[in-house]
């Protein structure tokens, strides 16, 4: 998840990062910060990204006041003289860790448009092809042509090149709902789309 993603970016190890995952999502509901989200102020990705960096500004001076004599344990973020291997220095061959944010936003986004899709197939009764199908969606790279796929799910290529393109225009509309939660004004839906897009084909 994206959250998870700067996390782990930021602790030590994958449990450290978990930790941290559960400790933020628990400060945010606790002090109703979801409840602050202004819909009409911009998207939502913006107010969790900063949420996050807000978070781990704040878990580093909590940690600082409390190697000056706090009595708690904390998570390291930062190497010291035991055997961990605290916070590294960042590899610049790695995405930024904003643009990683947003990548993973964006493959949550599309993951959440997939399990719709595949609901809404299934309780039509049409479910069987869709697993099949799937790949093709997520823009997963192919193994077999789709001649090769129509004959072992027992159908035409034409008939399931129809099906494929009626499941690329559905999917399509749920990614832009799923989106559209996700932003204040209508009109950014397009906009939004088209960088998360950008951010996917960067990868």
């Amino acid at each position: 998840m994206p959250v998870f993603v700067l996390m782990r970016r930021a602790a030590p190890s994958e449990e450290a990062a978990r930790d941290l995952t559960q400790e933020f999502f628990s400060r945010l509901l606790s002090r109703a910060g979801l409840g602050r989200v202004d819909p009409e102020r911009g998207r939502f990705r913006f107010f969790l990204l900063g949420a996050v960096k807000h978070f781990l500004a704040d878990v580093h001076d909590e940690q600082t006041r409390l190697k000056r004599g706090g009595g708690r344990v904390p998570i390291s973020l930062d190497g010291g003289m035991d055997s961990s291997p605290g916070m590294e220095i960042a590899d610049a061959s790695l995405p930024s860790p904003d643009l990683e944010f947003d990548r993973e936003w964006a493959v949550t986004l599309l993951d959440r448009a997939l399990d719709r899709l595949g609901r809404e197939q299934a309780e039509a009764g049409k479910g069987e092809q869709f697993p099949a199908l799937k790949p093709w969606l997520a823009g997963d790279k192919q193994q077999v042509s789709l001649a090769d796929l129509a004959a072992e799910v027992g159908t035409s290529e034409g008939a399931l090149r129809v099906a494929l393109h009626r499941l690329r225009k559905r999917f399509r509309v749920l990614v832009r709902e799923e989106i559209a939660g996700t932003v204040g004004d209508s009109t950014h839906v397009r906009e939004e789309m088209g960088y998360l897009l950008e951010v996917l084909s960067r990868g």
